[in-house]
Order: structure tokens, then sequence, then C-alpha cells
């Protein structure tokens, strides 16, 4: 990932944005993210990842792998009671087999099973079917076009909205599509990008930009001074 990209003709905005973005390379370094062997696994680990950490989707995914359930094929055919079983190491495992079981219904139902022709579906449309799947949100949604279909769509969560929030970028009540267009109408539309971009995001949230900010020892402690340090939800 080539640095300084807000060298190029990007707005103010963009251009903090990209102040931001080099500070948390220059710390971090490249995330690699999202970890998965297959497009499938990139799926299933943005379901499996709401409301926990990722080292617990880590051992509900390898649960997976022991027991040959990685293949579409497969969990089409298991039973959602029996799938809440294998990922139970996610945390909320009964409610996250029925999600998981509704995705792969939807890509039986919309694609005949046919993971292929779901990541070459036009973007809008692939995002508007996911976000018709009970137990799909924006988040889940974005995150399996991005980091499984490489599309050009910048991933929103809490850590977003918190560091923005805090260093004036955005208000409050800031909805998901309005910080999603503040990163999407400001930067080149880069898949690579905005990948590595969200990863960073993440990894600053949960070392630093916590509930109970460590500012001092952030990365950010010098990016802008406008900055104020409530707690949004």
């Amino acid at each position: 990932m080539t640095q300084k990209h807000y060298l190029k003709s990007y707005s103010t905005t963009g251009q903090r944005l990209m102040e931001m973005f080099d500070l948390l390379l220059d710390h971090y370094g490249p995330r690699n993210w999202w970890p998965a062997d297959t497009e499938l696994e990139v799926m299933i680990g943005a379901v499996l990842t709401q409301n926990t950490n990722w080292k617990n989707v880590e051992k509900a995914i390898e649960n997976l792998k022991k027991k040959g359930l990685m293949s579409f094929e497969s969990l089409h055919i298991i039973t959602a009671p029996e799938l809440a079983l294998e990922i139970r190491p996610a945390g909320y495992y009964n409610i996250k087999a029925r999600r998981l079981k509704n995705l792969i219904n939807f890509i039986a139902d919309s694609y005949d099973g046919n993971l292929s022709a779901l990541l070459e579906d036009e973007t809008q449309t692939l995002r508007q079917g996911l976000l018709c799947v009970n137990g799909i949100g924006p988040e889940t949604a974005d995150s399996i076009l991005l980091y499984a279909a490489k599309r050009s769509i910048f991933v929103i969560d809490a850590y977003t909205h918190r560091i923005l929030y805090r260093h004036g970028m955005t208000e409050e009540q800031t909805t998901y599509h309005e910080l999603q267009e503040l990163f999407t109408d400001n930067l080149s539309e880069d898949p690579i990008l905005f990948n590595e971009f969200h990863a960073l995001i993440v990894e600053t949230g949960k070392d630093y930009c916590r509930k109970k900010p460590l500012c001092d020892k952030c990365p950010l402690n010098q990016w802008g001074q406008t900055g104020h340090f409530p707690d949004p939800a």
C-alpha cells in the first residue's frame, strides 16, 4: 500500500482522512485482512464476528473445518441446531446458526448455490439482496462486498464512528450511510485502500479508542486538535 495518498487531488476532508490512514499504517503496518482461505469463509466469518471478538470466530471456524463444514453443500445440508453446536465459541450460537442458514439459503435460492455468480453480481443488486437476508445488516453485508467480492464499499462499524466523532469529523447521530459517504465521496474508489483502512480502524478502536480512550498512546493523538471525547453509544 503506497502511503501519502492525500498528496493527490483530494478534498480537504479526503486529505484529512488519508492523513489518518497514513498515521495508522505507519503505526501498525499492513493488516492483511480478511484472514480466510476462501470467499465463503469470509462470508461465514462476517456473520460469526457479530457481537464477538475475532479469536472466538477463529475457534468456531476451526471447528467447522475439522468437521468438513466449510463448503456450501455441507452448510446447506446441516440443520441449524447441528450447526449451532459447531459454532458455540462465537457466542450467540443459536442466533448465528440461523443467520448462517439464512445466508446459505439466500445463495441457494437466488444464485442456485453458485458462489461465483453471487460474487460477480452487480454491486447494488447484491447489496440489496444481502440486506433482505434476516440477520444480515449493513456492516455484515458491506464486509461481504468488500472482503469477499472485492467491491469499493467502505465498511462502517462502531469504532469508525467513535474515532471520527472524537476527532470532530462527524456528529453523534450520524447514520451508517452518512458516515459511509464521508469515505466514499472523498477518497478514491479503491477496494484495496478501503480494505486496509477499515482493518486499521478496527485495530485502533480495539487498542486505543476505547470507551475510556488511551489518547496519549494512540497513533492518532496528533491527528488534528479539534477533538472532543464523550462516549457515544
